[in-house]
């Protein structure tokens, strides 16, 4: 089974897909990629609903990617007598550790962390930035404040520290156990939150290996500062528009989105753009016609995916939404300024064998539009380099490994097959055609240009381009 489109659709599974027959049917509308959202449901609830996809990829007979995606650290607010007070804007308003409850004048804020970080001048934002501080000083265990923004404030609030670079690991005991139990079950993506700088990934590394391909989430300022050092780290990018959007001005997110989108195409890493897209259609059959504009704007930037979350893991209507980002990126991709913008953002290739050759495969298919361009990977390599010029023809990504075929599914233009090993180039250019084939890219009398490594099977080779006839 493949898709007529490039960029791929990452669905958020909830308790609005968690049966069998919803995750086919997500699956059926166009979704490649599953999220697993650890901030919600049980270790139990993630487990069935990755044997529903594991199912569902051998009836489907295509591999699909699972994205575990880790609820990371959560700073709250402590409680409020009788649940909730009132803050006036000019008002003083005192955080502390004292774990009593608060009131109008003052609140426990348990995170000895934020008091270690911040200085005066610094602003706290309260419950998604409903409610905004400002430091005016503070010790190692209390800050007084005064309110900019004042409004209702209840138990529990989440606080966000936009101008500071906490000293906290993103990994939460809760974190570590969910990372371990997914990498146990299968997963093929960790979703990193709470990264700051890049020596955030190195622990998530040491603790991942080459189980799983891990994906920041770019959802804190002093992330963008240290963009180039995290994207070089990683192996996928996240662009967390809703909490971007909380600790800086919503005016910025468009602009940094395309910055991060550009930053990960140069390093030819995947890029997911995510959050809010088809926000109304949680409770609307049909999307808002800026929600349309929004997705329609990543692709046309060359995004590998757009995602879904609440529209798909709890809203009324999850397969439409599927069914609606499917239609609005096959419509962008048929659109001529689509492929002009791809090339208009394309940026150099670096100076090595395989970007060449990848680059080079990029001006064949202009030229010669061959059916489809199929690559041999073993480690996902060559694939990713490939996708990374953005070729005119789909690519058939062939490998003998299926976590590699999984992990591909959620590159831009890459259909990934589990593909028997090859030991020449005969063999390579007959299992090259007849795939191509059997997945329905290519017929008889069509050309295919094929890259891969020799030798075979070691990572890192890329070194020939072959133009064959099937």
């Amino acid at each position: 089974m493949r898709r007529t489109r490039n960029a791929k659709i990452i669905a958020t599974l909830g308790p609005a897909s968690s049966t069998e027959a919803q995750i086919h049917a997500l699956f059926d509308a166009g979704a490649d990629v599953f999220r697993l959202n650890f901030s919600h449901g049980s270790q139990a609830d993630h487990a069935a609903r990755l044997v529903s996809i594991r199912r569902l990829e051998r009836d489907a007979g295509r591999p699909i990617a699972v994205l575990l995606d880790l609820q990371g650290p959560k700073l709250r607010l402590g409680t409020f007598t009788g649940g909730r007070a009132q803050l006036t804007a000019g008002e003083r308003f005192r955080l502390d550790l004292d774990p009593a409850a608060g009131d109008a004048r003052r609140a426990p804020l348990p995170h000895p962390e934020i008091f270690a970080a911040v200085t005066a001048g610094t602003e706290l934002l309260l419950d998604d930035g409903k409610i905004r501080l400002r430091i005016e000083s503070c010790s190692t265990d209390h800050a007084e404040t005064t309110v900019v923004v004042g409004g209702p404030i209840s138990d529990r609030k989440g606080v966000n520290v936009p101008g500071a670079i906490l000293p906290i690991s993103p990994l939460t005991p809760k974190d570590r156990a969910d990372l371990e139990f997914g990498l146990a079950q299968g997963v093929d993506w960790v979703a990193l939150s709470f990264v700051q700088r890049p020596e955030d990934i190195d622990e998530a590394r040491a603790l991942v290996g080459d189980r799983a391909w891990i994906m920041a989430k770019l959802e804190k300022p002093a992330a963008i500062e240290h963009l180039d050092g995290i994207v070089e780290r990683v192996d996928g990018i996240m662009v967390a528009r809703g909490d971007l959007g909380v600790e800086l001005p919503p005016e910025q997110v468009p602009a940094l989105q395309r910055r991060i989108v550009r930053a990960c195409r140069r390093a030819g890493k995947p890029v997911v753009v995510a959050t809010q897209m088809l926000e109304s259609m949680i409770a609307a059959p049909v999307p808002t016609r800026a929600e349309v504009s929004d997705v329609a704007t990543a692709i046309y930037d060359g995004v590998d995916a757009v995602m879904l979350s609440a529209e798909s893991a709890s809203g009324k209507y999850p397969v439409e939404a599927v069914t609606m980002m499917n239609r609005i990126i096959e419509r962008v991709e048929k659109d001529t300024a689509y492929r002009a913008g791809l090339e208009a953002s394309h940026t150099a290739a670096e100076s090595t064998t395989a970007d060449a050759l990848c680059c080079a495969l990029r001006r064949v298919t202009a030229l010669i539009a061959p059916a489809v361009t199929v690559t041999y990977t073993s480690s996902g390599f060559t694939a990713l380099r490939a996708a990374r010029e953005r070729p005119s023809a789909p690519i058939l990504g062939l490998t003998p490994h299926l976590a590699t075929a999984r992990r591909l599914a959620l590159v831009w233009g890459v259909h990934a097959v589990p593909s028997p090993e090859v030991s020449d180039v005969g063999g390579m250019i007959d299992e090259a055609s007849k795939t191509a084939v059997r997945e329905g890219f290519a017929a008889a009398g069509n050309k295919v240009v094929v890259v891969a490594g020799l030798p075979f099977g070691r990572s890192g080779t890329t070194n020939l381009l072959h133009v064959a006839q099937v």
